[in-house]
């Protein structure tokens, strides 16, 4: 089926502007960008989109759930709900984030996640990240000490080999045994990324430089900057690498979402919602990584008054983005969409509105800080 959207203000990621076109989307992916409506081939359908904007869908790549629902424990009916949730929310692809947990429940939840791929009817799950078991206890967060473990590369086949999808692994690589198994997950493609880690400023720049990792959550749960040791935190400044970063103003205070924008740039910073359950739910008592937590007034936080995920939606992190940097919208839009999308090496399926990408979008306004959501599309399917 052909479908026409007529009478768009298409985003072009790559010089960050809108320009009046028409995109023509057909088995769920983008078919052709048209100057105007004059077109000499057949389609099913028109829609006009009244002048409004279309920009790409977001894409998270680190986020543990929403909607009362957590990807370590959710089963199929939860997880669709939740797709459902982040997509009424602007996000049309995500790597569900597993929490630190025993190692037979996350092979079984990496294959649940997985045989989902293209059966949510709404957000698609693009891999899955595991975020968890292969942590510093010192930096372990929210996690629960009881689950971690030493990296084991038996174990990584044994994860690999549960699902199918893209993986995403962020790790303590400065643990023993993790240069081995960082080594093994490369040759099976996983992306890396270097989180919950007490590594030094040489440690992780090595780490860095051997494997090309990114970095977890940027400032949360890493060795910081220090006047005697540059720490993780300099080392991801100066590495090249992408940083997440959870934009909510309560991670990372305004100021150093500013100061870490104008370091590193749109190319290298990745916004992440890093959500959890409580996301799109009312305060109360929840659960991650194994660990109690409570919501007060949106802010999730362990026993211990740990910080435990966010009840970010990411388009509200790049609303914030734009504010907290004094930076366009626009700017800050690649940071939840083609930056992550690359930092995955899925920028060609999503990401940006392209020939052959997936046809992923968002209808509605966008302008001064904020992005005004009509309508979702995922795979060219409405599902908003």
């Amino acid at each position: 089926m052909k479908i026409l959207f007529e009478n768009c203000k298409l985003f072009e990621s790559h010089n960050r502007i809108f320009k009046s076109r028409s995109m023509l989307v057909g088995d769920g992916i983008i078919l052709d960008i048209l100057r105007n409506t004059d077109h000499c081939f057949d389609v099913d359908s028109v829609i006009d989109c009244g002048g409004r904007q279309v920009i790409p869908g977001l894409v998270d790549i680190h986020t543990h759930g929403r909607a009362c629902g957590d990807f370590n424990t959710a089963d199929a009916d939860d997880m669709r709900a939740m797709a459902k949730s982040y997509s009424d929310y602007g996000v049309t692809s995500l790597f569900p984030t597993l929490a630190s947990a025993d190692f037979d429940s996350l092979c079984a939840q990496a294959k649940l996640i997985d045989s989902l791929k293209g059966d949510t009817d709404g957000a698609e799950f693009l891999g899955v990240h595991l975020e968890g078991r292969y942590l510093n206890p010192a930096k372990a967060g929210a996690h629960n000490l009881e689950m971690l473990a030493l990296p084991n590369v038996s174990e990584l086949d044994e994860f690999a080999a549960s699902s199918s999808t893209p993986l995403r692994i962020s790790a303590a690589w400065e643990l023993e045994g993790a240069d081995a198994f960082a080594s093994r997950a490369k040759a099976l493609g996983v992306t890396l990324s270097l989180g919950h880690t007490n590594a030094s400023y040489a440690e992780a720049t090595d780490i860095y430089r051997k494997h090309k990792v990114a970095f977890t959550h940027l400032y949360n749960a890493m060795s910081p900057l220090h006047h005697r040791d540059g720490g993780t935190v300099l080392a991801a400044l100066e590495s090249g690498g992408f940083c997440e970063l959870i934009c909510d103003g309560l991670h990372i205070s305004r100021e150093m979402v500013a100061f870490t924008y104008r370091m590193i740039g749109m190319d290298r910073l990745v916004l992440i919602s890093d959500s959890m359950a409580a996301t799109a739910s009312p305060d109360g008592e929840y659960e991650i990584a194994g660990n109690p937590v409570t919501v007060v007034d949106g802010i999730a936080r362990t026993a211990g008054g740990n910080l435990a995920g966010s009840t970010l939606s990411l388009v509200k992190g790049v609303e914030n983005l734009a504010e907290f940097a004094g930076i366009p919208i626009e700017d800050a839009l690649i940071c939840a969409t083609l930056t992550p999308a690359r930092a995955v090496g899925l920028d060609h399926k999503v990401g940006k509105l392209a020939v052959g990408n997936r046809a992923d979008f968002i209808i509605g306004t966008v302008g001064g800080k904020k992005i005004e959501i009509d309508q979702v599309f995922v795979a060219g399917d409405a599902v908003l």
